[in-house]
């Protein structure tokens, strides 16, 4: 299996970085019904909720990362992933189950 990494930006609406860590587990979920992007990905932590969205711009997307709408196709409704480093411009994380 390939692996898939991406970029998880918005942080700073939400919680921001400073409790993120290497190794954590968060959860991807699809939002089809957000007005802003038909292909947002919002990311989860487990007692937190919503901490950020997959990055979907060039301006946001660290590296050969994947944006969310390349993600998209690589996922079903949700999806697990892991956080790989935590970074100034954003947080760098591998897709861990896919579609």
């Amino acid at each position: 299996m390939k692996r898939i990494f991406f970029t998880l930006t918005g942080t700073n609406h939400y919680y921001g970085t400073d409790f993120l860590k290497k190794g954590m587990k968060i959860r991807l979920k699809k939002e089809p019904d957000n007005e802003h992007d038909k292909e947002a990905i919002c990311a989860e932590l487990k007692g937190l909720g919503k901490i950020g969205y997959v990055a979907n711009s060039t301006y946001t997307v660290i590296g050969d990362s994947y944006s969310a709408g390349r993600l998209y196709e690589h996922m079903g409704k949700k999806a697990k992933a892991k956080i790989l480093i935590v970074t100034e411009r954003g947080v760098l994380c591998e897709l861990k189950d896919e579609k």
